[in-house]
Order: structure tokens, then C-alpha cells, then sequence
């Protein structure tokens, strides 16, 4: 049958992206107008789901992220439609108009751009290089542990966080551009409580991984690699990579190295790396007779600090960028200063009808003092979910507050096993020098911080089973003037609630 130029197909909602700003922005508007059509655009061929949420306080919430077919989301929602393809192009201005790479072109009364970060590489193109994000780089990434002696690991964020401690078997040289690990979450004293969780062994796991798995084998498999020297992915036209990973991505993934060492993790600090060399480059290079690390290896990296390491692997897990493209071409939205789409109080972009959320935006608002934006999980949750409220507010001409979750930053994650609550300016975020800091630390069991700024407690960082989030979250809620109760505050015998009956 002879195809029409371009397909096309109209929908109410267009949703871009289906990782969980995405996945929750559309289910918030099929949920909210039943008789409207609404898609769901996604290049993966899964979509991430939010489930076992739990509301924990006033603004801390728990989730889980698992990996669904997408006819998950159909058989829920009747009038969501979901299609898997990728975005080729935008026409902002002749309202409306997306085409995606199979040539559909799709037109929309609102549309919302979820399309997430991609992963910040050290340098494109090098097959020893390996970026984290999503499920298909963390298989690959298990893949080539398996037969690794020893890998460099660079970055500081959660990502790298997580992998130094559940990697095994495998030597670990661990890059970090701070003066402490974990600096995008803690301070350097959380760091120190954490770090003898390297060297113990850890406790064993519990055979059951609460989330259900989909691998695709065949050509899909290999989707979403953020691995430089794919040469087939140049071949395809480079593959949309898959949505970010879940908050407990490892589980189900053994990550075990060749050696049968367990955990030997060296942290070179206040590094960068410089170069990095192939074996032939390096044997080449003066460096192959200053460097006492002689064994021969695939790659070399040479660090700021004048070190060289030869190694199997690097990984870069140094962030994400704003996942513009193609977004971009022939429209003319508003960037911030790290690129993400910039976003109004309602999550509008400067487009018109063009909202985003999630990793791609950049809050462009005058934010609470006690919030920042992270690109985290709770905050691509509850982007998704208020943009969807703000595009169902203006097609039902109705006024929105921006939502209460914005009021004071909240995460609550794991991280070398102990749970960690993250409150508000947890690391002092912006007060300079006007801040006095409480910190109480039982070594092995919990380390507490607070931030307090004029008597007001404005962050904290809790560690372990503490049981004090709610307390501090009201504490830095009400502003309450806490200096009558100076050190007292962090005393472990009193009963802070007691306090404020």
C-alpha cells in the first residue's frame, strides 16, 4: 500500500521521554482528562515506573523505580497512547508539531519535554571509556567488570558513589575532583564516617531483588550505550540511550571483577583526569619510564596530580548534561547557564504550549531559600507530576501555586548501606561563611549534621537510623529560633519533640 508522505496523528498531550518525569507527567494528565488523547513519546523500548511510593513526612518521599513494558502503562490508562520512537524534530512556532525518526509527524495542543541528561563523558569516542546512566550501560559495564583486574572510577556523584562500594573482585582507583568523597551530598566529616565502609566486608544481601528485570536481547540490547568507540552505534545513526537508572539500579546486577580481592578501593583526591592513553600511546609517551606502574594494560590514565594508572577501564560517572537535542534546532528557547531548558513557576519553557521537567529543565524561578534543584530522582518525580497539574490547569484556565515540594529540598537515599536524609541547605549550600554547624557521630552507627544560620536551622544531613528527619524537617519548616537550645539541640538523651509540644 502506497504510505502517505508523513503519517500524522493529533493528541491533546504529547509527553517526550519515558523515564520517570515523563512516565509521571502522562499519567497525571490520562489520569486527570480520561477523554483526552494523550502520547507518550519514548526511544526505549521500556519505560521507568514509580512504585512502592511512600510519603515519609511533609516533603521527604520514598519510591522505588522499576523497568515496565510500556503496555503497562496502556492497560491503565485507555486513552494513553504509547510510541516508541525518537524525536528527529520540533516546529515550536507551526504550533505543534513534532516528527519523529520513522517519519511520523505528531501535533499537540500541549506538549512536555522530559528527554532527561545524558552522561558527561571524559572524551567521546574511546571504546575503554564507559558512561553509566542507564540499565543497557550498567549491563555492559557488568559485562566488562567480569573480566577486569582493575578499573578507574571517576566522579563524585551517587552514581560513582554506589559502583566504588558494590563493585568486587576488582581493584578500585577512584578519581574525585574534591577534597572528600560524596561531595555533591556531604561534607568531609560524613565522608570520613563513611569511608571505613570500604574496607569491611559487607553484609550479605538478600537473594530476592524486589524489581522485576526486563533484558531484551537482540539488536535492542545494545540501545542506549554510552559507550564511545560503538561503531555500530554510528552505523544505526547513533541510538537514543535509555532513561536513567533506578535508586537501587545495582540490585540484581552482581557486579564482580576477575580478582578474587575484595574491597580495594584507593581514592586519589583532588584529581582530574589529564590524559588518557591507549597502550601503544603510552608505551610510546616519556610516562612509560616514569611510571612504576609497569604492567601492561588496555589504558592508562594520567591524573592532574601526576599520576598514572594503567587499568581494563574507566568509568566516567561525572554527571549529566541537559538533554537538548534535538529539541534545539530552528526553535528559540531560553537555556540556563548548564543548558537545561529554562522553566517558569509553572515548568512553561519560553516556547508557547512547550512545558519540560525533569533532568532537560532548569528551574528558572527565584527559589525558596531552602531549595535547590539536584537532578535526582524525587525531583524528576515531582517535576512530572506538577508540570502535568500546570498543563491541566491552563487547558482548564484554572490558577496553580507552585507546589509545596519546592518549598524545601528533600532526598532520602542509601548509600554504602545506611540510609541518608538529605534536608534543605544540607551542606550549607550558598551561606558562606554565616553558618555554624552541629555535628554528632557515633562511628559505625549514625552521623548527624545540622546547619543553622542565625539561630534558624536552615539544613541537615542525617546518617543511620537516626529518626530525627521529621523533627529537623519541622525545625527548619517553622524557622523556629533554636539558640536558647544551643548545643542541646543534638543532645541523644533528650527528646528533641518534647521541646516543642
Amino acid at each position: 500500500t502506497a504510505m502517505a508522505a508523513n503519517p500524522e496523528k493529533t493528541f491533546k498531550f504529547v509527553v517526550v521521554g519515558g523515564g520517570i518525569a515523563g512516565v509521571t507527567c502522562a499519567e497525571q494528565l490520562a489520569s486527570q482528562f480520561p477523554s483526552a488523547d494523550v502520547a507518550l513519546l519514548t526511544a526505549a523500548p521500556l519505560i521507568k515506573a514509580v512504585c512502592n511510593f511512600k510519603q515519609v513526612s511533609k516533603t521527604l518521599e520514598e519510591f522505588d523505580v522499576e523497568e515496565r513494558p510500556s503496555s503497562v502503562l496502556e492497560e491503565k490508562y485507555p486513552n494513553l497512547r504509547v510510541i516508541q520512537s525518537a524525536v528527529k524534530a520540533l516546529h515550536a512556532q507551526q504550533h505543534v508539531r513534532l516528527i519523529t525518526v520513522d517519519g511520523l509527524e505528531i501535533h499537540y495542543e500541549k506538549l512536555c519535554i522530559c528527554s532527561g541528561g545524558r552522561p558527561k563523558l571524559l572524551t567521546q569516542d574511546n571504546p575503554y571509556v564507559l558512561g553509566i546512566r542507564d540499565t543497557d550501560s550498567a549491563q555492559e559495564f557488568q559485562k566488562r567488570l567480569s573480566k577486569a583486574k582493575r578499573i578507574v572510577v571517576v566522579g563524585n556523584g551517587g552514581i560513582a558513589l554506589e559502583l566504588v562500594y558494590e563493585v568486587e573482585g576488582c581493584e578500585v582507583i577512584w578519581v574525585v575532583k574534591d577534597k572528600a568523597i560524596g561531595n555533591t551530598f556531604f561534607d568531609a566529616g560524613a565522608a570520613q564516617f563513611l569511608i571505613p565502609s570500604l574496607d569491611t566486608d559487607k553484609p550479605e544481601r538478600a537473594a530476592t531483588c524486589k524489581r522485576a528485570r526486563y533484558t531484551i536481547e537482540g539488536p535492542a540490547a545494545t540501545q542506549g550505550l554510552a559507550v564511545g568507540g560503538d561503531r555500530q552505534g554510528q552505523r544505526r545513526g547513533l541510538e537514543e540511550p535509555g532513561s536513567a537508572l533506578g535508586p537501587d539500579w545495582h540490585e540484581g546486577i552482581s557486579l564482580r571483577g576477575a580478582e578474587e580481592v575484595s574491597h580495594r578501593v584507593s581514592v586519589e583526591y583532588q584529581s582530574e583526569v589529564k590524559q588518557i592513553y591507549t597502550h601503544q600511546d603510552f608505551l610510546l609517551s616519556p610516562l612509560a619510564s616514569q611510571t612504576a606502574d609497569t604492567g601492561s594494560w588496555p589504558v592508562y590514565a594520567q591524573l592532574t596530580n601526576g599520576k598514572t594508572f594503567g587499568c581494563d577501564f574507566i568509568v566516567s560517572a561525572t554527571g549529566v548534561v541537559p538533554n537538548t537535542e534535538p529539541f534545539l534546532h530552528g526553535n528559540s528557547f531560553a537555556l540556563a547557564e548548564d543548558s537545561g531548558l529554562k522553566v517558569d513557576d509553572h515548568m512553561m519553557t519560553t516556547e508557547p504550549d512547550i512545558y519540560a521537567a525533569g533532568d532537560v529543565c532548569t528551574a528558572g524561578w527565584e527559589p525558596s531559600h531552602l531549595w535547590q534543584q539536584m537532578r535526582l530522582w524525587t525531583q524528576a518525580r515531582q517535576m512530572g507530576w506538577y508540570a502535568g497539574r500546570c498543563m491541566a490547569a491552563d487547558v482548564l484556565s484554572e490558577t496553580i501555586e507552585l507546589d509545596f515540594c519546592f518549598e524545601l529540598f528533600s532526598h532520602i537515599t542509601k548509600f554504602f548501606n545506611y540510609k541518608v536524609v538529605l534536608l534543605g541547605k544540607f551542606n550549607g549550600q550558598g551561606l558562606g561563611l554565616n553558618q555554624e554547624l552541629l555535628v554528632r557521630c557515633t562511628k559505625g552507627h549514625e552521623y548527624v549534621k545540622v546547619v543553622l544560620s542565625g539561630g534558624r536551622m536552615l539544613g541537615a544531613v542525617l546518617i543511620g537510623e537516626t529518626d530525627l528527619e521529621e523533627t529537623f524537617e519541622n525545625l527548619i519548616l517553622n524557622q523556629m529560633d533554636l539558640t536558647p537550645y544551643g548545643e542541646e539541640l543534638l543532645n541523644p538523651n533528650i527528646d528533641i519533640e518534647d521541646y516543642f509540644d
